[in-house]
């Protein structure tokens, strides 16, 4: 503070620095993903440019605060063009508009990996289930209760799919780095998206295998004993 700074330039025969009046916080220039850079602040004297950027703050419809903006300026000096005003929401939304896209597309991928990885173990259990129709058929026979052979089938389904889990979020874990350009602030490793999506992948998975666990603990043990 009160130091002066003097950048080595001029402009319309004004040399640009002066002295330093203040310091402000990290600022966003020109995206959210970027980080913040060194940036100093000149007053239009000191800064002679062709075009401002005017910010106007308002609690009602920016669009009516636009025509008064206009008519406050061509006021003022009516040779001044006055071009793209729009709420700074617009701005945001297309500063990320890339970025949401990816988010958007690897999101749709990711529910269609979802409902695959759900068919699948659904499938495979299913399968399994058909195969040993006569063993369920003869525990039940033996004495096994329906809810015994429901978390025996579960059991042996959720094994497999937890083992294929953890496979898979180290597989993530390993390639979360080629993501890194698409989050904000966010880590590619962040712990509750990776304990959400364990989550979520576990109750889909627990629910491919109950279904055919279900069907499997409502086997008639005479039809079964006949399977054959």
């Amino acid at each position: 503070m009160g130091k002066r700074v003097q950048l080595g330039w001029t402009r319309d025969s004004v040399r640009m620095g002066g002295e330093i009046v203040g310091v402000v916080g990290d600022v966003k220039q020109f995206d959210l993903a970027g980080g913040p850079v060194p940036e100093i602040y000149l007053p239009y004297d000191q800064f002679p440019v062709g075009e401002v950027a005017a910010v106007v703050r308002t609690r009602g419809d920016p669009a009516l605060v636009a025509g008064l903006a206009r008519a406050q300026v061509r006021a003022l000096d009516p040779d001044l063009p006055v071009y793209g005003l729009m709420p700074v929401e617009r701005v945001v939304a297309e500063s990320v508009a890339q970025p949401r896209f990816y988010a958007l597309l690897l999101g749709s991928f990711a529910g269609v990996a979802l409902a695959l990885a759900a068919v699948g173990i659904y499938g495979v259990v299913a399968y399994a289930v058909g195969r040993r129709t006569r063993e369920m058929g003869l525990r039940m026979a033996l004495g096994a209760r329906p809810a015994d052979v429901l978390a025996l089938v579960v059991r042996q389904g959720m094994r497999a799919a937890l083992v294929g889990l953890a496979v898979g979020l180290m597989a993530a874990v390993a390639a979360s780095g080629l993501l890194r350009s698409l989050l904000y602030e966010l880590t590619p490793t962040d712990p509750a998206t990776f304990a959400v999506a364990g989550l979520a992948l576990t109750a889909v998975a627990a629910l491919a295998c109950y279904v055919p666990a279900r069907r499997a603990a409502r086997t008639d043990p005479m039809v079964a004993m006949r399977a054959d």
